[in-house]
């Protein structure tokens, strides 16, 4: 569980891509990625996360943080395949 937080670690998409893949490997084939709302993540989402992971210090819309994450895992395939992406 990768709980998307400010106070997570900042990545680029070639380490997001890496940190997926190596999941992979290690036979987690199952990611599930928290967004929290307006009032963020209650204490007990973060204390279970696997992982706390920041898109920025800036607050988003959680609307708007569903696309951007999900524009960040395709790219993380695209790189996986050695495929061209936009940068």
């Amino acid at each position: 569980m990768i709980a998307l937080a400010i106070e997570g670690k900042l990545k680029t998409s070639e380490q997001l891509a890496k940190g997926i893949e190596q999941l992979g490997i290690h036979g987690k084939s199952k990611i599930v990625f928290i967004i929290g709302g307006s009032l963020g993540l209650a204490d007990e989402v973060y204390d279970r996360a696997d992982e706390l992971l920041s898109f920025s210090k800036m607050t988003f819309p959680h609307q708007l943080m569903k696309l951007v994450l999900m524009e960040q895992v395709y790219r993380s395939f695209r790189i996986m395949r050695g495929e061209p992406y936009h940068k």
